[in-house]
């Protein structure tokens, strides 16, 4: 069982105390506790059992405008005690920093929500390995699949953040996870691709033959894949991969990346970044959302964010830090986005894939080329050569580029968007981008 809040209220309210009576002016803690138990399966057989138990305190001292911060898994209190000396004389020899400070006290967080981000359910490890059991054996009923991974993961943690302006607030959370990784060959090829199933309550995962089935038939589909020269194509992105461009477009508005003058997308507030039919939300009450909260890392409140509207750029995700050098106030966004994703388009997903007569639908991209700065794209890719709406044959070896400055633009989404992640977006279609093959 991990820690209970008033355990964790203790460790986090000695904390403060004991920094303001070494002279900090201002202090910020967190405590948190966590748990994770993890099988692996490989072949049918049990390959790993692990449990992880994590308690730890991360504390930030300030005086006036310096800071520093230290951390440890040591709660005892007279390491405690070492360790907030240490971090407070730090803080003395630190250099001034004029945008240095703790949230807004009107913005912090004054209630907490009850988003059903915790399950008690404790799943034991027999279940976990009959579970596993179950999802090897129909991931493995096709010839084709000569191997397979799967795990099981539970999750449980508990937190508390307090700092020296009162705020003193946490909630538990859980998560758990099942993937399946397979293996297929013929006689021209060897494939691999993957399912798996995310949730916060356990009763809500997916059933062990329906994940198996799903990565199998994901990985058969993909043998003996064809090369194809390069030209200017229109792509579809399944929506594992679409999510992926609102990873993007998260990290290029971070308060941080604008404050450096970092991002493509800097000084583009009020102007239209993509076509006016694409509306992106940042959602963080959505109850068991993956990304749910009710506070950022720092306190603040988090509330319903309209990032994008019609294609006009409307807010950052803005922190207290760099929400200072931008002269903006912070939006709970400290730490990221919560549920971020596309609204539906207007468009089936059946449509969108016979829009055109010929299209590459990509089901995995290979590195990371995104360039934040520039906004220049370029990944290795698989996928699908499409045909008046039919898949004809798989393709691989390819290099799919483009500018996101254009790629946002051309962007069409279908209707079929689904909640599975903590960034979500329905199938998409980004027109006239470049494809290197053979």
């Amino acid at each position: 069982m991990v820690k209970d809040q008033e355990f964790l209220k203790s460790k986090a309210s000695y904390c403060l105390d004991l920094a303001k009576k070494m002279g900090a002016t201002d202090a910020s803690v967190t405590v948190g506790h966590s748990i994770s138990e993890t099988v692996n399966f490989r072949n049918k057989s049990l390959e790993a059992s692990d449990r992880s138990d994590g308690l730890a305190l991360s504390i930030e001292t300030y005086l006036g405008k310096k800071k520093s911060s230290i951390s440890s898994s040591n709660l005892l209190e007279e390491n405690i005690k070492t360790l907030i000396e240490k971090c407070f004389e730090i803080t003395k020899i630190t250099p001034e920093d004029e945008f240095n400070s703790l949230p807004d006290k009107n913005l912090l967080s004054k209630q907490i929500s009850n988003l059903n981000l915790n399950d008690e359910t404790r799943f034991e490890n027999d279940k976990k390995i009959n579970y596993l059991k179950d999802l090897e054996d129909s991931a493995s009923a096709e010839n084709q699949i000569v191997n397979t991974e799967s795990s099981f993961t539970e999750n449980k943690s508990n937190f508390i953040l307090a700092n020296s302006d009162g705020f003193c607030d946490g909630y538990k959370t859980s998560s758990f996870t099942a993937s399946c990784v397979t293996v297929a060959k013929d006689e021209n090829s060897m494939e691999r691709d993957y399912e798996f199933s995310s949730k916060r309550h356990l009763s809500d995962i997916k059933q062990p033959a329906d994940l198996g089935v799903k990565a199998a038939k994901q990985t058969i589909r993909k043998l003996s894949p064809n090369k194809i020269g390069s030209e200017r194509i229109n792509i579809i992105f399944d929506r594992r991969i679409s999510k992926g461009m609102l990873s993007v477009f998260a990290s290029a508005i971070s308060a941080s990346a604008i404050a450096r003058g970092t991002s493509f997308l800097k000084d583009k507030i009020g102007q239209q970044v993509f076509s006016k039919l694409i509306n992106v939300i940042d959602k963080p009450d959505i109850v068991k959302g993956m990304g749910s909260q009710n506070f950022d890392s720092e306190g603040v409140n988090s509330k319903t964010l309209q990032l994008v509207e019609n294609g006009v750029l409307k807010n950052y995700l803005v922190d207290t830090y760099n929400g200072k050098k931008l002269n903006l106030k912070s939006n709970g966004r400290s730490g990221g986005t919560t549920n971020l994703y596309f609204e539906n388009g207007n468009i089936s997903y059946e449509d969108l894939v016979k829009k055109n007569s010929r299209s590459l639908y990509i089901t995995e991209t290979i590195g990371h080329g995104s360039n934040l700065v520039t906004g220049d794209y370029s990944v290795g890719a698989t996928g699908f050569l499409v045909e008046d709406g039919e898949f004809k044959h798989p393709v691989n070896e390819i290099t799919i580029a483009g500018n996101f400055k254009d790629m946002f633009k051309n962007i069409i989404l279908a209707n079929d968007l689904e909640f599975e992640y903590s960034a979500n977006s329905p199938t998409m279609m980004i027109e006239g981008m470049t494809v290197a093959g053979k």
